[in-house]
């Protein structure tokens, strides 16, 4: 049985996502003037348009998996929480780098924080399965 505070955590970190996700698509609307007005290529405004909502989609289904891990920590092993955790984290880097100190990476380096250490107690593999 898992302790009470990983699945708090990653509660938590489900919610952020889900309110992130929320908050960065309700911004497409400002943001598809700004592009269809730009002098980019169809292409890539196209692509920023598509990488704008894809990364919305990518904090819901984040917020999906660490919800379900929340409620059933039997359905995650620490490998895989690690892994999911890295998809916020690495998203904050790349805010980072390109935008700089930017509240959104902020938001997302919360996200894999709580991840990270809510699977710090989960087991490391699931005993009696192997992989076929």
């Amino acid at each position: 049985m898992l302790a009470r505070t990983p699945r708090v955590l990653l509660a938590f970190s489900s919610l952020l996502s889900a309110a992130g996700g929320a908050l960065h698509a309700a911004a497409f609307g400002k943001a598809l003037p700004a592009i269809s007005a730009s002098n980019l290529p169809r292409l890539y405004g196209g692509s920023s348009k598509a990488l704008w909502l894809a990364d919305s989609a990518v904090l819901f289904i984040v917020a999906a998996v660490f919800g379900l891990i929340a409620i059933r920590p039997s359905a995650a092993t620490r490998p895989v929480l690690m892994l999911v955790a890295l998809i916020p984290a690495a998203t904050a880097v790349l805010i980072y780098t390109f935008l700089g100190n930017f509240f959104a990476g902020h938001i997302l380096l919360a996200i894999a924080a709580l991840a990270l250490f809510a699977g710090l107690p989960f087991p490391g593999a699931v005993p009696g399965r192997t992989l076929q």
